[in-house]
């Protein structure tokens, strides 16, 4: 397997996690957005779309994070990252949802490079900007932990799923754009709980290759 990524994409974290997590070993390419490389024909020979990530095996290439994650779940099921239960699966692609279709869409790289060059958007505008979404999605989120009311460290009671797969790396990027944590004290907890796996300690942006 061949990754395709950027150490600090919330896409490529993601998928990052959900590999480890499934005990896949890979080789990481490593795609610089802030140089642009995405947009050269060399990756767009490799993605039409030329966004990251990107993954690599036996000589096919997939795209999109969630695609990839659900391929992973099926070809590859233990540990799984879905409960058992039709409807608890259901609960937890949702959440993943939250993160995957309404916090992130909004706030990725293009969208921001849009605000700040066509709108003349300062970086305080952008971060004001992420931070609304970013809110809006974590109070839905937070919410969705709250009702399941299973027990456990984890988004879905005591075990990882998709959940945490997407909710952490929405996290690291809440941070970075000075998004106060406090309001979502339930997050941080499952933040922290996930912090303290391998899986995810490997898959953290500071360490991969090509942070810095």
């Amino acid at each position: 397997m061949k990754l395709y990524g950027f150490f600090r994409s919330g896409t490529s974290h993601r998928l990052r996690i959900a590999l480890n997590i499934k005990g896949m070993t890979y080789d990481q390419a490593a795609i610089d957005l802030r140089k642009e490389e995405h947009l050269g024909e060399a990756y767009r020979a490799v993605n039409p779309q030329q966004l990251v990530p990107a993954l690599e095996v036996e000589g096919e290439v997939m795209v999109q994070s969630p695609a990839i994650i659900e391929w992973l779940e099926e070809r590859y099921p233990h540990p799984s990252l879905l409960p058992a239960h039709p409807r608890e699966r259901a609960t937890v692609r949702a959440m993943a949802a939250v993160v995957g279709c309404d916090i992130h869409p909004v706030n990725n790289r293009r969208i921001l490079e849009a605000l700040r060059h066509r709108f003349d958007a300062n970086d305080a505008a952008v971060n004001d900007w992420c931070a609304t979404w970013i809110g809006a999605g974590f109070d839905a989120f937070e919410a969705m932990v709250d009702a399941h009311g299973l027990t456990g460290p984890f988004a879905f009671g005591a075990n990882v799923t998709v959940a945490d797969v997407y909710l952490v790396p929405q996290i690291e990027s809440a941070r970075r754009f000075k998004v106060d944590m406090g309001r979502w004290p339930r997050l941080q907890q499952i933040d922290e709980a996930c912090g303290r796996l391998e899986a995810f300690q490997r898959a953290a942006p500071a360490a991969q290759p090509d942070a810095g």
